[in-house]
């Protein structure tokens, strides 16, 4: 089973920076793709950034491009988010996703999903 453990969040002023880290661990999990989703209170979870096995190819939400990098580093195993020029509307609870197919991880529900991790942005 892959476990997916979030970790990086808290709270910063309007146009702050914070960089989430995603611990990954499973059979094959230099295989996946791996990337973040987010969900706001009364809001549907939505896609933020994903980043494909081999880190050839990324693909971002357009509510965050230019602001928001993602990166891995498969020698650890580890995804990241690194997220600058943040905005009251990103607050939520981010969570690491990771999947063997694409599409799946961009366009629908991952197979693995972490616990998530908070982001809170003021104004």
């Amino acid at each position: 089973q892959v476990q997916l453990v979030e970790s990086g969040g808290g709270s910063v002023q309007s146009g702050g920076s914070l960089r989430l880290s995603c611990a990954a661990s499973g059979r094959s999990i230099s295989m996946y793709h791996l990337g973040w989703f987010r969900q706001a209170p009364g809001k549907e979870r939505e896609f933020v950034a994903a980043v494909s096995w081999n880190g050839g190819n990324t693909a971002y939400a357009d509510s965050v491009k230019g602001r928001f990098t993602i990166s891995r580093d498969n020698a650890k195993n580890t995804v990241f988010l690194q997220m600058t020029s943040l905005k009251p509307e990103d607050t939520a609870l981010y969570y690491c996703t990771g999947d063997r197919a694409w599409t799946k991880l961009v366009v629908t529900s991952p197979q693995a999903w972490g616990q998530g991790t908070q982001v809170t942005v003021s104004s």
